[in-house]
């Protein structure tokens, strides 16, 4: 633990005008990947819940096989969304959130 009398043993280099390296504000870059990840991951639970929700109505109304194979198969396209987004890049992580918030959009209407 660090004694606040004692000066800090890693101290920050002095930079002209205090301004942190890479033009970074405190890791607001670094924050805004994390929040545009959680938004991506969130919009495709979402999605997963939407079809997961279909899946047990459609098993209780007997629903043919063809139908749940349709659901299950969108479902695991979700799933597999969702897996990807641990190893992918800011682009990519955006343009998911934004596949899986048009998506929800369409499932959340009515008639869908």
């Amino acid at each position: 633990m660090h004694d606040s009398a004692s000066p800090d043993p890693h101290p920050a280099p002095d930079r002209a005008g205090g301004q942190p390296p890479d033009d970074r504000l405190d890791g607001a870059a670094d924050h805004e990947v994390a929040a545009d990840y959680e938004v991506a991951v969130e919009l495709v639970g979402q999605v997963i819940a939407w079809y997961s929700q279909r899946i047990l109505a459609a098993r209780r109304a007997g629903a043919g096989p063809e139908a749940l194979s349709e659901l299950i198969a969108q479902r695991l396209e979700c799933v597999r969304d969702r897996d990807r987004l641990d190893t992918a890049d800011a682009q990519e992580t955006a343009r998911l959130a934004a596949l899986y918030a048009a998506r929800l959009k369409d499932l959340q209407t009515p008639g869908s």
